[in-house]
């Protein structure tokens, strides 16, 4: 019986957080030097909100991205090395990826590149999702309620987490640069040695920590290069800063990074399965990680997102230095609300008034445990979000001169409660979005997203 040829190790330079936040070109640089096999990125994520998603637009900046996205794919045709980017655009739907790919199309003119472009689409028609859910093949994630009719109706952008296979679809057609969108961040990394055969646990363990490139190390960065080393049973991480290193510890917390389960890593079409996994420090700011098995489900299961319309936003902006009021805010911001509702009556009736109050609980709200304003002064940020722009406008404003004028007990100055850092001080934020469908549905084909390959 012929044996088996060991695979090589391979070797792949993940060049930032998310693209478009930036990296040393020194990191980059000595990246490069070790010959990488792959240059990946993951370009997108839910973090900043439902917005991007709904709005089509990106939350990362076109010249920074075009920076980013300039260093890798010249030096990954020049040097025949794979360039794959996952999520473009930010949330990976169709405006997003397209957003992409002309920045894609503009460095190629610019730097008369030539290359095989490989695209994959994440969107997905909300026929196929309500056909899946008629048939049973829709299922919610903790905490979400169960998916309807008319959610998926009122939904926009509806987008699917791709794993590898799309992935290896493009490599088999002969892609040098592959552009996705909404993507399971590991899969931009684990595709290419998956495909070329080595164990899955491993390289997707390894695209979870390198989805985020330099934050796993200490001290961590968004903005900065990490290196990955598989083999067939093991990985090495390490740093490309002189300013950081890889620790079993950083490697350890990074991998139960936005995971509620310590020992199980849910993806499409499996989990990683960590019960046996080790990490041991190798000096020299590297870390060998190793044990980490990939555990297929029964059916392929992709993670749904999408968003809705659920108003309009204004906000302002003020700070009270008054330290009766800031004894009193609590009581004041009820009564400030109640008096806005009373002038406006009906006129009231479909918006929502929050007061976040920033140096008090802004940030955590009901579950701040620190109950006793320790401040001096408070940040007060008024939101009001309503079905229209000229109603959040409109509510807002009022709500805004009431609190600027409210009389409370004990109160000094009569000119005014609030102090504006800006002028004007109201602004109508427009479009305000909610994340709709966030749910899990089963799919007979993993491959079935559109691909294509455009010769650039």
């Amino acid at each position: 019986m012929e044996k088996r040829k060991k695979l090589p190790p391979f070797k792949i330079l993940s060049t930032t957080a998310i693209l478009g936040y930036g990296f040393p070109e020194s990191s980059f640089k000595k990246g490069l030097s070790k010959k990488p096999d792959l240059i990946a990125a993951d370009a997108g994520s839910t973090d900043p909100g439902p917005y991007y998603l709904g709005s089509g637009k990106s939350f990362t900046n076109r010249t920074a991205v075009k920076r980013d996205l300039r260093l890798m794919i010249k030096a990954g045709v020049e040097k025949n090395i794979p360039v794959i980017i996952g999520s473009a655009g930010g949330s990976g739907a169709r405006p997003h990826l397209e957003w992409c790919l002309d920045i894609v199309r503009d460095i190629a003119r610019e730097e008369n590149l030539h290359f095989k472009l490989g695209i994959a689409e994440a969107d997905i028609k909300k026929e196929t999702v309500l056909t899946a859910l008629k048939n049973g093949q829709i299922s919610s994630l903790p905490f979400v309620p169960p998916l309807t009719q008319a959610v998926v109706e009122e939904s926009e952008n509806i987008v699917a987490q791709m794993g590898i296979e799309p992935f290896i679809k493009l490599l088999e057609a002969g892609a040098q640069v592959i552009v996705a969108g909404r993507s399971y961040d590991p899969a931009v990394f684990a595709a290419l040695p998956i495909w070329r055969g080595y164990d899955p646990g491993l390289a997707l363990h390894l695209g979870k920590i390198l989805e985020c490139a330099a934050i796993a190390a200490t001290p961590g960065s968004g903005s900065d290069c990490a290196f990955g080393t598989l083999t067939e049973d093991s990985f090495i991480l390490e740093a490309l800063s002189p300013e950081r290193k890889f620790t079993p510890e950083s490697a350890a917390a990074h991998t139960l990074y936005e995971k509620s389960d310590p020992y199980h890593l849910p993806g499409p079409g499996g989990s990683i399965d960590l019960t046996g996994c080790k990490f041991e420090d190798l000096g020299q700011g590297r870390v060998r990680v190793s044990g980490s098995r990939f555990i297929p489900s029964d059916g392929y299961w992709l993670k749904l997102e999408a968003v809705r319309l659920a108003g309009y936003r204004s906000i302002s902006v003020a700070g009270v230095r008054d330290q009766i009021m800031i004894d009193k805010i609590d009581d004041i911001l009820k009564a400030v609300e109640v008096r806005v509702r009373d002038i406006l009556g009906k006129d009231s009736e479909g918006s929502q008034i929050y007061f976040h109050v920033y140096g008090k609980n802004g940030v955590m709200g009901e579950l701040e445990p620190v109950k006793k304003t320790r401040s001096h002064e408070l940040g007060i940020v008024i939101e009001v979000v309503a079905p229209a722009q000229a109603e959040a406008d409109a509510v807002l404003a009022l709500a805004r001169s009431v609190l600027l004028h409210y009389g409370y007990e004990g109160r000094i100055a009569t000119a005014g409660n609030l102090a504006f850092p800006f002028s004007p001080s109201d602004v109508a934020m427009g479009k305000v979005y909610e994340f709709s469908i966030y749910h899990l549905m089963e799919v007979s084909d993993p491959a079935f997203f559109p691909v294509r390959i455009e010769q650039v």
